[in-house]
C-alpha cells in the first residue's frame, strides 16, 4: 500500500478519544477452518475506533528494553523530544551510558500531574497491550497509546511501519485472505493469523486460549528444531547484530556446514563481525557476511541506512544502493530466514529458482507492511510445492508475525 493510501485509509478510523481502551477478546477454543472464515467476516465487517496517534507534549515513553531503546532513537530522529522514562527497572537503567542525561522513573513515583497531562507510548510488546493499558488508565495515566501509532505520524521522514492500521478487506482481499485462512497446516496458525489480523483491523486485542502467544526462540519453533540436521546451510538475511546467527549456532550446538549473514546496513553489519569475531574459530570459519539489499530483481533503489533493525530499503534514504536477489548469490541454502522490514516478499519473488532446487525450510517476518495480511503467505502457498506452512505470533501489538514453510519430505525423513 502506498504512503499516500496508508494515511488516508488511517485518517478514515476518526480520533483517539482521551482514556479510550482497546478492546480485549479471549476465545476458548481453536477455530477450524468454516470457523475462521466467519470470525474474519466479523473482523473485516467491524469498525476501528482508533488512529495513528498525533504526537503532543508532554511525551513520555513506557518500557526501556529493546523497543523502548527504538522508541528513543526513533523520536531522535524525527525531532520529537520526551520528557521521561517510565520502566520497572528505573533504579538500575540509571547507570546504563544509553539511557544517560533521560529522566528515568518507576511508574509508582511519577507525579500525578505528570500521568494526567502527558501522552505516554508503550514501548512493549512482549506482553499483552490491553491489561497493560487498563492497568496505567487505572493508575491515574489519561492518555495511553502504543509507541507504534505514534511512529506512523512520522512516515514521510522515518519508514518505521509495524503499527500499520489495515482498512476494511475489499472482495479479492477478502477472498485471498480467506484461501490462506483455509491453508494453514494447524489450527493454532489460523488463530494467530486471526490475532494478527484483528489488531490490525479493529485494534482489538483478540487471544485464543490454546494458543498463546509463542515464546520459543523466535524463528526456531518446536517444528523447525525438531528437523535440523548436521548439514544445514543457513541463509540469515537482514542479520542485523548477529542475533538470529547466534540462536541458530545454539540450536545446532554448532553442527552445521554454513552459514551465510546478509545485513545492508554498514553499522548493524560492523557490529555482526564483531559477534562473528569473538566466537571460536571452528565456528566463525564457517559464517560469511555480505552486506547484500535482497530484492526481487537487480535495480537502484534508495536505502534508509542507521536506523539499527529498522533499516530498510526506502524512498526516505538517502543511500541509493544496487540490489540483488537470493538466486544471483548462487547459494545452497537449507534454511532461509528473511527479516527485510517489509521487503520479504520482493526477497522471495527473487529467491524461486533457489528455493525449487534445493526446498529450504523458509521463515519470513509478515508484520512490516499489509502485505502480510495474505499477499506473501499465499505467494508461498501458491508457488512453493509439498510444503506445509505455519504462522507463529512471536509478541503482541500485532508484532512478531512469522510464516514458516517446511517441506514435506523434511517432516516425513526426520
Amino acid at each position: 500500500m502506498a504512503r499516500s493510501q496508508e494515511h488516508s485509509t488511517a485518517s478514515a478510523f476518526g480520533a483517539r478519544s482521551a482514556r479510550a481502551e482497546h478492546a480485549a477478546r479471549a476465545l476458548p477454543m481453536l477455530p477450524n477452518a468454516t470457523q475462521a472464515i466467519a470470525l474474519l467476516d466479523a473482523i473485516n465487517e467491524g469498525a476501528c475506533l482508533f488512529a495513528p496517534e498525533m504526537p503532543r507534549q508532554p511525551l513520555v515513553l513506557y518500557g526501556a528494553g529493546n523497543m523502548g531503546r527504538l522508541a528513543r532513537d526513533h523520536l531522535r530522529l524525527v525531532g520529537l523530544d520526551f520528557t521521561m522514562v517510565v520502566d520497572r527497572q528505573a533504579d538500575t537503567l540509571s547507570a546504563d551510558p544509553a539511557w544517560q542525561g533521560i529522566v528515568l522513573s518507576k511508574q509508582e513515583d511519577v507525579p500525578a500531574s505528570v500521568k494526567a497531562d502527558s501522552l505516554l507510548a508503550v514501548s512493549i510488546a512482549t506482553s499483552a497491550y490491553a491489561p497493560l493499558e487498563a492497568d496505567l488508565l487505572a493508575d491515574g495515566w489519561q492518555n495511553v497509546v502504543p509507541f507504534y501509532d505514534l511512529a506512523e505520524s512520522f512516515r514521510d521522514r522515518h519508514p518505521l511501519s509495524n503499527g500499520w492500521f489495515a482498512g476494511p478487506l475489499g472482495a479479492i482481499s477478502l477472498a485471498h485472505t480467506k484461501d490462506v485462512l483455509e491453508s494453514w497446516d494447524d489450527d493454532v496458525s489460523r488463530a494467530h493469523h486471526l490475532q494478527f489480523i484483528a489488531w490490525r483491523r479493529l485494534r482489538q486485542e483478540w487471544t485464543f486460549e490454546p494458543a498463546p502467544v509463542a515464546n520459543c526462540v523466535r524463528f526456531f519453533i518446536p517444528e523447525i528444531v525438531s528437523i535440523l540436521r548436521k548439514d544445514e546451510v543457513f541463509l540469515d538475511a537482514g542479520a542485523h547484530h548477529g542475533s538470529v546467527v547466534d540462536a541458530f549456532i545454539k540450536q545446532t550446538d554448532g553442527a552445521f556446514s554454513q552459514v551465510f549473514a546478509i545485513e545492508p546496513d554498514a553499522d548493524s553489519r560492523r557490529h555482526l563481525e564483531r559477534m562473528v569475531h569473538t566466537l571460536p574459530a571452528n565456528i566463525a570459519d564457517r559464517i560469511s557476511i555480505s552486506g547484500a539489499a535482497l530484492d526481487a530483481a537487480p535495480r537502484t533503489r534508495r536505502f534508509h541506512s542507521g536506523l539499527g533493525y529498522a533499516s530498510q530499503l526506502a524512498e526516505t534514504g538517502q543511500d541509493t544502493i544496487q540490489t540483488t536477489t537470493i538466486d544471483a548469490l548462487k547459494l545452497a541454502p537449507s534454511f532461509i530466514k528473511l527479516h527485510l522490514e517489509g521487503g520479504e516478499y520482493d526477497a522471495l519473488r527473487g529467491a524461486m529458482q533457489s528455493i525449487h532446487q534445493h526446498r529450504p525450510i523458509v521463515a519470513v517476518t509478515t508484520y512490516h507492511n499489509d502485505d502480510g495480511l495474505w499477499k506473501t503467505p499465499l505467494f508461498m502457498m501458491e508457488h512453493f510445492e509439498n510444503y506445509r506452512f505455519r504462522m507463529r505470533l512471536h509478541s503482541w501489538c500485532g508484532t512478531g508475525a512469522v510464516v514458516y514453510a517446511i517441506p514435506q519430505e523434511r517432516v516425513e525423513n526426520r
